[in-house]
């Protein structure tokens, strides 16, 4: 898998992942959402990505869009 993939997805699992700790635990949570989002529309305008940046250092193959 290369960056963009990887962010695409841990962006998709940390939106469920905090959508169910807001339904079961606290409405809180919902701020976790919020951040996600966020960060992904501001990626969307300047492709600056700490989550990208991250997984290059780790090794992932860059992308198109975080490459």
């Amino acid at each position: 898998m290369n960056v963009d993939r990887l962010v695409l997805a841990f962006a998709g699992i940390f939106i469920l992942v905090s959508v169910a700790l807001t339904h079961y635990h606290h409405a809180n949570w919902m701020w976790l959402t919020v951040f996600v989002g966020a960060n992904l529309l501001q990626a969307s305008f300047t492709k600056f990505c700490p989550l990208a940046i991250i997984l290059k250092k780790v090794g992932a193959v860059p992308g198109h869009n975080f490459g």
